[in-house]
Order: structure tokens, then sequence, then C-alpha cells
């Protein structure tokens, strides 16, 4: 053998050796086997990580309960990181500004430098943070400031549950890199958004026949402001809708939020059935499409968007309807209407009764006036978060005990925050007390958060 060739074979066995030094041992997995289930367990575990998912896990640890968060998305924050909405809807009275949402949502407005901890007013009553990526980093930090108490699942899907004839939730099963999991734990909050826990476990609940159309958030770059760019955004396209190209649509709302040559828009609408996967699946790709089409039809028709190209659409497509919990208490429109006031509230809710249609809206999301169904601060009360017959579980966000028009109001962003602070205040109570959550009182939940700046702040 040449020198040369020596030197190459040397060289070549040394870098093999570090190689198998640097990758870990692989277990063999017997041919035809799927990996074995694990069991994990917990005081409290929070199934989903959106707006009441996080605000939940964050609550529940702090107050020294070992919590695990599970959430499919690989980052928490749901509708504001997963579907690009940066607003805060529901943190301040539209008719005077005055924040009634404190606690771990102003929390999260004011690290975002949007306004000052302890501020009582918002400069607009639904105010938007700067940006979404810079919120995904927020939350990772805090969610990591509490890692002795709270461990985080991200990639992990929930599966199925298994409740015992007695209505307690034995265990949840979730699907990720590991395999298939069972967790099980003392209290599961159900922040799913779609009450998949809730509905698996045999709690009661209710979903129309036809829900709130779906919309896809996307962004569009190098757009210059031009006069009348809102008007000519929507002539073209009806223009395109006239056409066949574009189904339906809403608005649409063209904003420069997060730069001055770039705009930010909703107006994607598209009818689906949310819990159903084939059904979803298909309202993604429609509604990708009809993203693309909006942006043509602007770079054809509408002047400032020439050199304009598509910057991203977000990666999932946001859901404002499906599942609601049929619970201890149902939140009625009467009771949002009313302001009625009830000794258990844990929240305080101030949106409108924002019903979108399924169909096409020209310069508005609704086909009603808002002024209308614009109801003042009113509570929400401990017990829309509880269901019948399953005795160790709560239920926070959108999929709440509401009627369909109260959720209309309720299933907005800092509003889900603030049921998913409450639910997990309750659940670490719950725990600490080795009680179920329908034991502990719903004044003594509110009486926990008011110590600590939170609960409603319906009469403040």
């Amino acid at each position: 053998m040449s020198h040369s060739r020596r030197r190459f074979v040397q060289a070549s066995a040394t870098a093999g050796a570090l190689a198998s030094l640097a990758r870990p041992a692989l277990a063999a997995q017997p041919a035809g086997k799927s990996p074995t289930t694990k069991t994990l367990h917990t005081d409290v575990l929070v199934c989903g990580g959106g707006c009441a998912g996080t605000a939940a896990a964050l609550a529940a640890a702090r107050r020294g309960a070992k919590v695990l968060l599970v959430e499919k998305a690989p980052f928490a924050g749901g509708i504001i990181t997963c579907v690009g909405l940066p607003y805060f809807d529901g943190i301040a009275n539209i008719k005077d500004n005055r924040i009634v949402v404190r606690g771990i949502a102003l929390e999260l407005l004011s690290k975002s430098g949007v306004c000052a901890p302890d501020a009582t007013h918002t400069a607009k009553h639904n105010p938007t943070i700067g940006n979404s990526f810079a919120f995904k980093l927020l939350l990772d930090r805090l969610l990591r400031e509490q890692q002795q108490r709270l461990t985080v699942l991200f990639n992990s899907f929930v599966c199925g549950v298994t409740s015992t004839g007695g209505g307690r939730i034995q265990s949840v099963q979730i699907a990720n890199k590991d395999g298939l999991v069972n967790i099980e734990a003392q209290t599961v909050i159900d922040c799913t958004g779609d009450a998949d826990v809730a509905a698996w476990s045999g709690a009661p609940f209710e979903q129309n026949a036809e829900v709130q159309p779906l919309t896809l958030h996307f962004r569009i770059g190098h757009v210059k402001k031009a006069a009348n760019l809102s008007q000519n955004c929507r002539a073209a396209l009806a223009k395109a809708q006239a056409a066949g190209e574009l189904p339906f649509y809403y608005g649409p709302g063209v904003m420069f939020l997060y730069g001055d040559d770039e705009v930010y828009v909703h107006g994607i609408r598209v009818p689906a059935n949310p819990t159903d996967a084939a059904d979803l699946s298909r309202a993604e790709m429609q509604g990708r499409a009809d993203a693309w089409t909006m942006f043509q039809a602007w770079k054809r028709d509408v002047p400032g968007f020439e050199q304009s190209y598509f910057i991203e659409a977000y990666p999932w497509i946001g859901v404002r309807e499906s599942r609601r919990l049929v619970g201890q208490h149902v939140l009625s429109e009467d009771d949002l209407m009313k302001s009625r006031r009830f000794d258990d509230a844990i929240a305080t809710g101030c949106w409108y009764l924002d019903l979108h249609p399924n169909k096409t809206v020209v310069g508005s999301a609704n086909d009603f006036d808002p002024k209308k169904v614009q109801p003042a601060p009113y509570d929400i009360p401990y017990r829309s978060l509880l269901p019948q017959k399953i005795e160790n579980l709560l239920v926070a966000g959108r999929c709440h005990s509401a009627t369909r028009g109260a959720h209309a109001s309720t299933r907005v962003t800092v509003t889900a925050m603030a049921m998913g602070e409450a639910a997990g205040t309750a659940a670490a109570l719950a725990v600490a007390a080795k009680k179920s959550p329908q034991e502990i009182s719903g004044v003594k939940i509110r009486e926990a958060l008011k110590a600590i700046g939170a609960g409603p702040f319906t009469d403040a």
C-alpha cells in the first residue's frame, strides 16, 4: 500500500471512530412492532398551548403545582403565533379603552412593549403586538422560568382519553416522537379550542351544524401606500370572485401593521367543520389557494402592489367556532347584554357578539352592526369552566360553556387568556387541597386571582 493510500485509510478509520463516539447508541426495535407506550404522571395536565393553555400552565406552575403542557405546534401562543392574529382583543372596554383584563394577559402585553405593567388604559381597545416571532420567544422564556415545575411537550397531539365509570379522567393519550404516551393527572385542563378532551371523556357538549368560517392570515411585502388602497383592494376581489377565482372573502382587512411597505391581511373566508380531519385539511388547502388568488388579483389590478411579493401565510388556518362545553353554567347572550353579575366570576369579557357569516361580506367582517351587540364589561363565572359528569376536568378558552351568541364574544384572545389563568389557578388549588375542581369554591378562586391582580374587573 502506498504512503498516501495508507494515510487516507488511517484518516478514514479515525473519522469513523470519532463519528461513532458522537452518535448515541440506538436501541433495536423489533420488526413490525410499534414503540412501547410509556406513562407520565403529573398534578396538572394542560392540553393545548394557545392563549388559554399557556396562561393556564403558567398560573398552575406559579402556584406550585407540577404541570405538564402538551401542544401540537412546535411553539406556544395559538392564534397569535400559529395563525398570526396580533390583536389583544378583549383586554379593554371598547367604549373608553379601560383595561378590564389584567393578570397574565396584561403581563404579556406589557412585556411585548405595548404598555406599562400597571397600565389602566390602552391606546386603542384592541392593541397589537409588534412581532409574532418575538412573542414566541417571550412565551418560551416565561415557560422555561417555571421549568422546575413545568414540563412542555411541543409537537404532541392529544389523541385519546380513558375515563372511569365514576366520572373521572384516568389518563390522556398523546402522540409524539416518543410514540404513544399515557398521561395520568390529578386535574386535566382542556384548552384545545375544540373541546377534544371534554368530548372524548364523555362530558356533554354541543356543536352547531354550521359554524363560523375559518380564516388564513398572510402578509405581502414591498407594497406602496396609495390613495384608495382599501377601496381598490375590495374592487379587485369583487372582480376575482365574479370571474370564479375566489369563492368567498370578507373585508378585506389590509393593514400596514409591521412595516411601511408590508401589509398584513385577514380576508379569507372558508366554511368548514374544524372537528372533521378531512374537512379541516380541505379548508387549509382552500385557504392557501385563496390567499394566493388575492395576492395575484392585487398585484395585477391595484396601484401600489406592482412590485409586491408574497411573504408568507401563517402555518394554520384560524378556527373561530367548533364544540362548546355544556357545563355547570351555560353563559348566555342575556348574561352578557345585561352584564349579569356572578359571585363566582373569575374573568371579565367585553368583546361584541362577533359572529362571522359563511358568505362574502364586503368592507366588514359581519353582516350586522356590531354596535347593536356590544355589551358592557361582563362576568364569566367559574361554573362555565366546569363540565358535567367529569369531576377532574376544567375547560378554558373558546370551548368553555356558553351559547353560540355568548361564545361569539368570549372566544377572543385575551378573554381566553383570562379563563386559562383562572383554570390554572383552580387546578393548583384543587391539587393543594387534594380535591376535585368541582369541590373548590369559585369565590375562593376569585379571591386568589384578586390577590395577584387578576380575575374579574367589571366593577373596577
